[in-house]
């Protein structure tokens, strides 16, 4: 890479919610201190104007990276920063994601505020959450309790809780950390009780495919290990194609150990959390064990399960 390149200006594109603009910032703060000469673009979208709906029946949370998307089509932006996990497990062609900063803890935490732990919520309390997995693995965990959807930021979601609105909300540990708000977290569900979504607590970093200078600077940036688990999970989903959207609940997580052996675990359910099937398998190449996990998942009836959430 030539100096002049190095001092092109790189222009980070991100939405303008507190998350969003921790994560913009942390990856400006890694691009600088890689050399490169980076400024934050935000770019209001349609996710974050519209809290008054469910997030399904806009589009899902693709919508918040397709908006993000056009403006790298139209030059506005030249890298796009997400949370991996709202990322649509198949994107054009003409996209890449060719970095992926550092995961955080990829829990989910519960969060009551008055310290109660959810094993003591009354029969039919309202428990906050807006996705569809923690819907299905609350239900079948607890099922005594009513799963109501929650829109917001995590400020709002926190409020409505302290408002009484909830009795309780979900929330993911990463978020909450990220924004110094890890003191209201409650307790923390282990990821065998609640798997958490693919890419859960890893930021990735999108851009043109033909831009080969930013996807060099993402690569600088980026973490190997959480890169390896992000392939590897995402890879678990992509198995389905355009099967999967907004309303499946489907959770992929991958560990490994200090020897390099992977370990992914998934869990896929109808909406209600009725039928559920997990899967789990280890080894030391991915691409094998997510084709594992993947034939694991459709012996156990994971094309039924998809096709009737579809028919919702």
């Amino acid at each position: 890479m030539t100096k002049a390149t190095m001092n092109q200006k790189i222009r980070i594109g991100t939405r303008g919610s507190q998350l969003a603009l921790w994560q913009a910032n942390e990856t400006r703060r890694r691009l600088t201190a890689a050399g490169y000469d980076p400024e934050i673009v935000t770019v209001k979208t349609t996710g974050d104007k519209r809290h008054d709906v469910s997030l399904a029946t806009i589009g899902g949370k693709g919508l918040f990276i397709k908006e993000l998307e056009e403006a790298l089509e139209r030059g506005e932006i030249d890298v796009a920063v997400h949370s991996l996990k709202d990322v649509p497990s198949i994107i054009p062609d003409h996209f890449v994601l060719s970095g992926f900063l550092e995961r955080a803890d990829p829990r989910d935490a519960w969060v009551h505020v008055d310290g109660k732990s959810i094993a003591e919520m009354p029969a039919g309390a309202v428990i906050g959450t807006s996705a569809p997995r923690r819907r299905a693995q609350l239900m079948q965990l607890f099922p005594h309790l009513r799963i109501e959807d929650i829109r917001g930021n995590v400020d709002t979601r926190i409020n409505k809780a302290r408002e009484g609105q909830y009795a309780g909300i979900i929330l993911a540990s990463a978020g909450l950390t990220r924004l110094g708000r890890a003191g209201e977290i409650t307790s923390w569900f282990s990821v065998s009780e609640m798997l958490p979504a693919a890419g859960q607590g890893i930021v990735a970093l999108e851009c043109l495919a033909s831009n080969e200078w930013v996807q060099e600077a993402a690569r600088a940036i980026a973490h190997e290990p959480s890169g390896v688990a992000a392939r590897a999970e995402r890879g678990v989903l992509q198995k389905f194609g355009e099967r999967l959207d907004c309303y499946s609940a489907v959770a992929v997580h991958c560990s490994a150990d200090d020897g390099g052996t992977l370990t992914i675990g998934a869990f896929m359910s109808d909406y209600e959390g009725t039928r559920a099937i997990r899967a789990s398998r280890s080894g030391s190449d991915a691409a094998e064990v997510t084709n594992a996990v993947y034939d694991e998942l459709v012996a156990q009836g994971a094309e039924e399960l998809l096709c009737a959430t579809r028919k919702m």
